[in-house]
């Protein structure tokens, strides 16, 4: 009978252990399933997939909430930037001058200027130098053209060399060392047709990987185009498209001696064109010893420029072509002035 009783109590014993009750060992597994069950309270539950449904209604697809991929974050601007240059009846450069003597229209519709500056800040440049083979004259003079233009040329700034006979090759990629191009443009040698209006493309093409925001190219060239795929239409239209202002050095023959082709002909009107549509400007010389001085001349016109921003009153986003005018207040004391500028631009369309 007693040793029922033992056994009876044993197994009770064994009983009460399984339950967590009665001993140290029983004590410490409750203990750790009460720390467990705090452990859970205060876990953070992994996040559940959400299903966002986009505005137009359609849903996203599986790799559009990839986590895993970069997201694409496109920021609005309505800031449309005008570089002005100014020049007095002597074609000097005038500097100096206010936001008040600046009016600005789109459309024929006055515009508020937003912002204005008229410090030289850092510039990508795209230099386009003629190798065909009606250049071998003219090649030496107008290396010194580049030389005396990158003279002018600050630490931030970025070029690029694109050169064309029949047909145009990138030969220094944007780089800050001015002399890498001038090493390479030392060993041209003048042969094959005239690709101008392919030159310009590469260089407008090109220029979509510039750094800085103010973008240039200059054309140094004797015109004639009769090698390029692209049209001068074509390029017409790229040049407005493109937020990159076209200086040009047009190196002509006297006029009793420019009879030989339509090309050559339509050389000065041709890059005239480009020229003006961009806020740039052509310079048309005939003697190659003007060059250097011309060309300097260019890279100071780029240093004394104005900035002018406004945001645009038509809001619309038609990706029509708009139209802007820039007009001097005569400021006292000075002669009649004259402004420059990029004539237009086309509007986003999204």
């Amino acid at each position: 009978m007693r040793i029922k009783k033992e056994v009876a109590h044993f197994a009770l014993m064994i009983v009460l252990v399984a339950l967590g009750f009665g001993t140290a060992g029983g004590q410490g597994a409750r203990a750790d399933s009460d720390k467990n069950q705090a452990q859970k309270k205060n876990e953070v539950p992994p996040p559940s997939r959400v299903n966002i449904q986009p505005r137009d209604g359609k849903p996203l697809k599986p790799e559009d909430t990839d986590p895993s991929k970069p997201a694409n974050l496109r920021v609005d601007t309505n800031l449309v930037l005008i570089p002005v240059a100014v020049t007095d009846p002597l074609n000097r450069f005038v500097t100096g001058l206010e936001r008040e003597h600046f009016k600005v229209f789109e459309d024929k519709i006055e515009q508020t200027i937003a912002q204005f500056a008229s410090e030289d800040a850092p510039l990508s440049v795209g230099l386009v130098f003629d190798t065909s083979n009606s250049m071998g004259a003219k090649l030496q003079n107008s290396r010194q053209a580049a030389a005396q233009f990158f003279k002018t040329a600050n630490p931030e700034d970025e070029f690029f060399l694109v050169q064309f006979n029949d047909r145009p090759e990138l030969i220094v990629p944007f780089t800050h060392n001015t002399e890498e191009i001038q090493n390479r443009l030392t060993f041209t040698q003048a042969k094959g047709r005239t690709a101008l209006l392919d030159g310009i493309y590469l260089a407008m093409n090109q220029m979509k990987k510039a750094t800085n925001p103010r973008k240039a190219v200059l054309v140094i060239s004797d015109g004639g185009d009769n090698s390029s795929r692209y049209t001068e239409s074509e390029i017409k239209n790229l040049v407005r498209e493109a937020d990159v202002q076209l200086y040009a050095i047009g190196i002509f023959e006297s006029l009793g001696a420019r009879g030989r082709t339509a090309e050559e002909l339509s050389g000065p009107g041709l890059l005239n064109d480009l020229a003006e549509q961009t806020g740039g400007k052509h310079f048309a010389i005939e003697n190659v010893n003007e060059l250097p001085d011309v060309a300097a001349k260019i890279g100071i016109v780029l240093r004394n420029q104005y900035l002018i921003g406004y945001s645009p009153k038509n809001q619309e986003r038609d990706g029509k072509y708009r139209r802007v005018q820039v007009k001097l207040v005569q400021p006292r004391g000075l002669p009649p002035l004259r402004p420059s500028w990029r004539q237009g631009y086309y509007a986003p369309v999204q």
